[in-house]
């Protein structure tokens, strides 16, 4: 098997296995909160109840409400906002071969991803961003991509 097979191969096993994640995330979301709006924090109670006795349907609500808290702190530091730019990197290739695709969390860290492909070969790279920006160059593609889900992430994102 040649090189250039192997890497397209490759790249094609990347781009599905980042896809699964990315339906694996939106399902996981989609089970733990049905609107679209960002969660409220949870109030404080204002006064300690005493603690109903186990195995109570009371005790029971209470234990998976405290879990559901936990679930969706930990859900925000997930890599959920996906942005794909696709592109002709070279002028002979033609039918935008060439994409970057960022996937970050709602503190805009994460990663973006780039193939570039021509007819010999392909690279893929990966650059790791913080808070919507990378200490690597990044692309006019990978910035474009970063970008949208800038905008898209609203006043959620610190």
């Amino acid at each position: 098997m040649s090189s250039t097979l192997a890497g397209a191969f490759g790249v094609a096993a990347l781009f599905v296995a980042v896809l699964a994640l990315v339906f694996a995330i939106q399902a996981l979301r989609a089970r733990t909160d049905t609107s679209s709006a960002p969660a409220p924090l949870p109030e404080p109670e204002p006064a300690p109840e005493p603690e109903p006795k186990p195995g109570t349907v009371k005790s029971e609500l209470r234990k998976l409400g405290k879990e559901l808290a936990v679930t969706r702190a930990e859900l925000k530091d997930t890599l959920q906002h996906l942005a794909v730019v696709r592109y002709d990197a070279f002028g002979e290739t033609g039918g935008k071969l060439s994409w970057s695709m960022a996937i970050l969390d709602n503190n805009g860290d994460g990663v973006v991803l780039t193939s570039i492909n021509s007819r010999a070969d392909a690279r893929t790279y990966a650059k790791e961003i913080k808070s919507f920006t990378s200490e690597s160059k990044l692309s006019p593609e990978e910035e474009e991509a970063i970008d949208t889900l800038h905008k898209e992430s609203g006043p959620t994102v610190n």
